[in-house]
């Protein structure tokens, strides 16, 4: 069975840093992409960086990049977010995402279908 655990989560003011990390267990687990992903109240699901282990190929949403920066590790089957500069629109709730089925693009949320259960992160002006 495939999990997916996410952490590193917290309160901080706005100009922080916070890392989150995510592991994934199961032996079977194989990955595409994994990435993050964040859900503000009221508002829909978003991407926020992705990895595809392919190439090494990163993507950032507009509004974190140059602030955000998305590694990881396939073999350990672990991603990490670390995320400087924090404003409080970046408040929301962030999920570690996997996509294991071949053939997407892994820059949208469909292409991914294990998630872990989510890290709050809140930024106070």
């Amino acid at each position: 069975q495939v999990q997916l655990v996410d952490s590193g989560g917290g309160l901080v003011q706005a100009g922080g840093s916070l890392r989150l990390s995510c592991a994934a267990s199961g032996r079977t687990f194989s990955s595409y992409a994994m990435g993050w992903f964040r859900q503000a109240p009221g508002k829909e699901r978003e991407i926020v960086a992705t990895i595809r282990w392919t190439g090494a190929t990163f993507y950032y949403a507009d509004s974190v990049k140059g602030r955000f920066t998305i590694s990881g590790d396939n073999a350990k089957k672990k991603v990490y977010l670390q995320m400087n500069s924090l404003k409080p629109e970046d408040t929301a709730v962030y999920y570690c995402a996997a996509a294991t089925r071949p053939g997407g693009s892994y820059y949208v949320l469909r292409d991914y279908d294990y998630w872990g259960q989510g890290t709050q992160v809140t930024v106070s002006s």
